[in-house]
């Protein structure tokens, strides 16, 4: 028995999103976690953009903001169809 319960039967896209090793293991605790994970994984998150800038300067910064764009058009069309 693992410490977070697992449905049997997880969705292609769940699957597939857990099997990458880093970002896979915070998607599955942000899913699957208590509700203090979302602080940690915000948390996480930033601080991987913050090494990014660090260590590759404005693309860094730029680069990750401007990936971004096609998920927040997404949302937005999500949120529009109600």
């Amino acid at each position: 028995m693992s410490a977070i319960e697992m449905p049997r039967r997880l969705p292609i896209w769940q699957r597939l999103l857990f099997a990458v090793p880093l970002f896979g293991w915070m998607a599955r605790d942000a899913a699957n976690g208590t509700a203090d994970d979302w602080y940690y994984t915000a948390a996480a998150i930033a601080s991987m953009w913050g090494c990014s800038v660090m260590l590759f300067g404005l693309p860094g910064l730029y680069i990750p903001a401007v990936m971004m764009v096609p998920v927040m058009f997404l949302i937005l069309i999500l949120i529009s169809r109600g």
